[in-house]
């Protein structure tokens, strides 16, 4: 039986359904059972303990099944019903004979169970006489099966009583067709909570508290039990956490109780399959799946089977599946099972899978399990354990494996630089805690590194451990992915591999602090990598600067982005690969183009964007699409941004790289929001904040949480917008971008609703020109906007100087659209009903490309027919009106189509609902058509538009009509509003 801690008993978090439903028995004047089942620790007795505080005046009868008396039939009844027994002389004297002879040990034949189940019924309405009871049997499962079959029958009558009873058990099957309520696992919210609770004094770090909430998987006893027994340092997140609860906790103490109970032959085969199962890759609350072929094998090695595990099944410890496998229902129970054993009896388990993965080609696999089953150094094993790592797609197991070697090594600068590549999977994995727990394990246990080491047994030199592991090809991207080929075969002796390895080391430490903490803390360490990196590892010194150039860009420090590039040029080499080549390309453009140098820096990131869609074979990482992807975005290339940022997604994934998906995803993003595919890029943010979040990438979600609250207000949806705000809170660091992004999203919702005068001051203050501060690429992007609030505010200037950045940018650009919205924007600014704002207004529609971004066509269509409206142009404006209101209606965009339908009706248009049944009879293709013909190109212009055929838009047409019930082009205007 599991005790309930003070705090489980007091709270109960996540047990609100289950006390009310405990409440509504106790309150009701009829009678009722209910059984709780639910795995060790998941709060049952904390529940019996609630309704027995909650019982409001019932007499109280309670009991617990106790293994011990499993063989002894209807001991738990005997003591449950102990204290009501003198009411038995009121019972028939069949009925007491039978249950005196029962509860006295002298047993009760088949034929007299009905009688003795009429007797336990009956005593407990002669009890209840003196007012309702409430009876209550903990652990049900535990106890004698007599009391079982008795209890269940009782349960079914109760109805007709003023008895509640309440049971609890591991399984529902325990007392089938009572009803029954599963305690399911607590949620995360409840998890951090009943954590904190327990444990007063500051909450650890996120990571940590997410960390905690996984590794309990919900359960509230784990949970107690860990926040009960980790040390300080385990809190705060400087040392590694625990595999498993602790095993000499509440919980432990009741699996091994658990287990004992099982025979011994089921033991062994459940260790067998707890272990055999850890090793397979699981997704989190996910039933943990053994693989058959290895568990038989290691089963018939000990002269048993699958079979062996019936006992357990019945306990609800395993699941047996067809054909002769199994799993792990609760991933808890897996972890406990393996916890709890024996040192020795583990050893033997993985020794016996070692041996029946023999010939599988599982070679990962069974060096861990001979791993796992040594004791001291063994450096061939260590060996074996890296080189089987560099081959394996699962970052995690790589992690372990990595970490695992440098134990084993017995030389101690290639065990630091195994645990190092060891740190650097688990990052990639996406789980940084445990990467940072490995670096700080190393600084602990290593001390100051020696100047020597001898080469690895694979003959590689610790410098060229693997930063990432391969492409699944096998070969690999150097200075990214495997041995950079400027240290391949190259002698370890002497500091250089020290130096690496440190250097490596601090790469992967600037990296966290990038993607999770904050920018200004990343950039020194990056730089102080790259200056350790220079003269050993030239180019994951390279790959240092430019993650040191992403800090500086996350910061908003621009100025400092010159000291990159300048390091960057130094490192530069001729006949450098093409990934370093486009990298350093790349970060030479960034430079030039922050200086405003266009037409030096533009010609770079062209180069660097061609450069990446040339990639091939190994040479092809994440890292260098997502450069290519961002320098195609600073071109304003969007389609091959977009293409390139897609590329990148799918490595990663294909790859398992989760630490660099929410970086692609966000590229993804913002190729997408340029290409007028609003709903994509939400969708693409959303994706990237849910992998950031679950990667514990804090900074990075931040950038997810400001786009997506930028894409809102485009689109005018306040609440939205507001609450991806709110939700980003204060962690955004004034100046970093995902600062700028929520001040942009804000800035828009105020010229959405008519603040002109806070929006532009808003704008206006994302970036300081002349200083290099502040985030100048998110003022570029908001520069359209913040052009159109300083024109209605009546105070043009404020956004001069942003539009002739913004102009000497699109200018060096080939897009329509940047050049498009820099027509509208100096169309805004322009004398009010000139013929030079005309003549922009003009331009900017002629340079609006016709099949993308058409909803900034439709604002500037919107802009355009207000100024004309406003000059007393009604007729004129009218015809744009209709056009930018069509749009946003297709788009959905309903704030801006109400918006566009009141300047039609101050334009004189009486104008009425927009007809979206018609909307929807169509399809994507035939919207697309009629939207053009219904602004009225001919049939001929659509086809030419359309790339398609004059005969294909004639028969879309007639379709189109048929569809809509209409005869003709106005009809057809009309018909979409």
């Amino acid at each position: 039986m599991v005790s309930a801690s003070a705090v489980q008993i007091e709270v109960l978090r996540g047990r609100q359904g289950e006390c009310r439903e405990i409440r509504s028995l106790l309150a009701a004047p009829a009678g009722g059972a209910l059984l709780l089942h639910g795995e060790p620790g998941a709060g049952r007795t904390a529940l019996l303990a609630y309704a027995h505080r909650h019982r409001a005046g019932r007499r109280l009868l309670a009991a617990a099944g106790l293994a011990d008396e499993a063989m002894l039939p209807y001991a738990g009844l005997q003591r449950l019903l102990d204290p009501v027994l003198d009411r038995a002389h009121a019972l028939p004297e069949r009925q007491r004979q039978v249950l005196r002879d029962a509860l006295t040990g002298e047993g009760c034949p088949d034929r007299d169970q009905l009688i003795l189940s009429h007797a336990v019924l009956g005593l407990l309405a002669e009890a209840a006489h003196d007012g309702p009871l409430l009876c209550t049997m903990d652990d049900l499962d535990a106890g004698d099966t007599p009391t079982v079959r008795v209890l269940t029958f009782v349960a079914r009558r109760l109805p007709q009583l003023p008895v509640v009873l309440l049971l609890t058990a591991g399984n529902d099957t325990a007392a089938q067709a009572i009803p029954g309520r599963r305690l399911l696992p607590l949620d995360p919210s409840d998890s951090l909570a009943l954590l904190t609770a327990r444990r007063p004094g500051p909450p650890p770090p996120e990571p940590v508290l997410a960390a905690l909430t996984t590794l309990a998987a919900g359960n509230p006893q784990a949970l107690v039990d860990l926040a009960d027994t980790l040390t300080p340092g385990q809190w705060c997140g400087t040392e590694p956490l625990p595999a498993a609860p602790p095993t000499d906790g509440t919980l432990g103490r009741t699996y091994r109780a658990l287990l004992a109970r099982l025979p011994r032959d089921t033991q062994g085969a459940l260790l067998l399959a707890a272990i055999a199962a850890a090793d397979l890759a699981t997704p989190t609350g996910r039933a943990a799946a053994v693989d058959p072929v290895t568990l038989g094998r290691a089963l018939r090695a000990t002269g048993s089977g699958v079979e062996a595990l019936v006992p357990a099944e019945a306990a609800g410890l395993i699941r047996i599946t067809t054909p002769g496998g199994a799993e792990f229902p609760r991933p808890l129970a897996r972890s406990m099972i393996e916890a709890t054993a024996s040192v020795t009896a583990r050893r033997d388990a993985h020794l016996l899978l070692a041996a029946a993965l023999d010939g599988t080609g599982s070679r990962l696999r069974r060096a861990l399990h001979r791993a796992a089953a040594t004791d001291g150094d063994d450096p061939a094993l260590a060996a074996e354990l890296e080189d089987a790592a560099a081959a394996h797609q699962d970052r995690s197991v790589a992690a372990t494996a990595l970490a695992r070697a440098a134990e084993l090594s017995d030389d101690p600068a290639l065990a630091t630089a195994r645990q190092v590549t060891a740190a650097r999977y688990a990052w990639q994995a996406g789980q940084p805690e445990r990467a940072h727990a490995l670096l700080h394990h190393l600084a602990d246990t290593t001390g100051p590194l020696p100047h020597q080491a001898p080469p690895t047994p694979t003959g590689r030199s610790a410098a060229s451990l693997p930063m990432t592991p391969p492409a699944p090809t096998g070969r690999s991207a150097p200075g990214l992915s495997m041995t950079p080929p400027s240290l391949a075969g190259r002698s370890a002796a002497g500091p250089q591999v020290t130096a690496a390895t440190a250097g490596l080391a601090e790469l992967l430490r600037g990296e966290m602090h990038l993607r999770c903490g904050r920018a200004s803390t990343a950039l020194p360490t990056l730089l102080a990598a790259a200056t350790t990196l220079a003269d050993v590892d030239r180019e994951s010194a390279l790959v240092a600067l430019v993650r040191a150039g992403e800090a500086v860009c996350f910061s908003g420090d621009h100025y400092r982005y010159g000291e990159v590039a300048r390091r960057v040029q130094a490192l530069r080499r001729d006949g450098d690969p093409p990934w370093a080549d486009l990298l350093t390309t790349l970060v030479a453009g960034v430079a030039a183009t922050l200086r405003g140098e266009h037409a030096h820096g533009g010609p770079l990131l062209r180069r660097a964007v061609a450069l990446g869609g040339r990639l091939r074979g190994a040479a092809v990482t994440p890292t260098a699409l997502t450069g290519a992807a961002a320098a195609g975005l600073l071109v304003a290339v969007d389609a091959a941004a977009y293409r390139l940022a897609e590329d990148a997604v799918d490595l990663a994934t294909d790859r398992g790289e989760v630490s660099l998906l929410p970086r692609a995803l966000e590229l993804r993003a913002m190729s997408e929001y340029w290409l007028g595919r609003h709903d994509a890029a939400a969708k693409s943010c959303q994706e990237g904040l849910r992998v950031a979040r679950a990667a514990g990438q804090h900074a990075t979600a931040g950038v997810h949480l400001g786009l997506l609250a930028v894409l809102s207000a485009v689109r005018a949806d306040h609440d939205a917008c507001l609450g991806h705000v709110a939700e980003l809170g204060d962690t955004a660091a004034p100046g970093s971008r995902p600062y700028a992004l929520a001040q942009w999203a804000l800035g828009v919702l105020d010229l959405v609703d008519g603040r002109y005068a806070d929006a532009a001051d808003r704008l206006a203050t994302l970036a300081r020109p002349g200083t290099g501060r502040g985030q100048v690429l998110v003022q570029v992007m908001a520069t359209p906007h913040l052009v159109e609030a300083a024109a209605h505010d009546g105070r043009p200037a404020r956004a001069r100087a942003a539009l002739a950045v913004f102009d000497r940018w699109a200018g060096s650009t080939a897009s329509p659209l940047r050049r498009a919205l820099s027509a509208r924007c100096h169309a805004l600014l322009a004398p009010r009903g000139s013929a030079e704002a005309e003549e922009h207004f003009d331009r900017a529609l002629c340079l609006h490309p016709a099949d993308a971004a058409t909803f900034e066509r439709a604002r500037t269509e919107l802009l355009y027919g207000r100024e004309l409206r406003r000059n007393r142009r009604p007729r004129d404006a009218r015809d744009h009106l209709h056009r930018a209101r069509q749009t946003f209606v297709l788009l959905g965009a309903d704030v801006w189509a109400r918006q566009t339908t009141v300047e039609l009706r101050a334009a004189g248009e009486s104008v009425g609902t927009p007809d979206r049944q018609a909307v929807r009879l169509l399809t994507g293709q035939q919207l697309r058509i009629a939207q053009l013909v219904a602004a009225g190109a001919t049939n001929r212009e659509v086809a030419t538009q359309m790339f398609l055929s004059t005969r294909t838009i004639d028969h879309h047409l007639r379709n189109i009509y048929h569809r809509l019930g209409i005869r003709s082009r106005t009809e057809l205007a009309r018909a979409l509003g």
